[in-house]
């Protein structure tokens, strides 16, 4: 994701509004909501690349990846450094299943059965914590 925009003054000097960060809201349930920034992976080398060489990742943050359709989805830790929970998202935005705290560096193909349209990668034990699983509520905000 890149720089926000910050505030900035309009001919009225008054600021304008910070650039509206991207998130996806999780709704498990008999849970409280748990929010995540984003940054979005839409092309297919955004995709590749996803949160490879990453050293660290904040606990409220992570990677949304956008497919054109459903598919069956499956994904690796290759160059990837820190374990990650990886959410499959079907397309009425309800978790398919979830691969929990994948082991970094490899390159087993890590995947639940089905097909999934989005898939969320946040730090490994996320999903846990938040008791986040197959049929959580996903809402995506200032996605575009």
């Amino acid at each position: 994701m890149g720089a926000l925009a910050g505030a900035c003054a309009s001919r009225g000097g008054a600021p304008t509004p910070e650039a509206a960060v991207p998130e996806v809201v999780l709704r498990p349930a008999g849970r409280p909501e748990v929010r995540v920034k984003i940054e979005l992976a839409r092309t297919s080398e955004e995709h590749q690349r996803g949160l490879m060489y990453r050293e660290k990742l904040a606990p409220d943050h992570g990677m949304l990846f956008l497919f054109p359709e459903e598919q069956q989805q499956g994904f690796w830790m290759k160059n990837t450094p820190i374990p990650l929970d990886i959410m499959f998202i079907k397309a009425d935005k309800t978790v398919l299943g979830v691969a929990e705290n994948c082991e970094p560096l490899t390159e087993i193909t890590r995947s639940v059965p089905g097909k999934s349209k989005y898939v969320l990668e946040v730090i490994g034990g996320f999903a846990q914590a938040h008791g986040i699983g197959p049929g959580t509520l996903v809402e995506f905000v200032n996605v575009n």
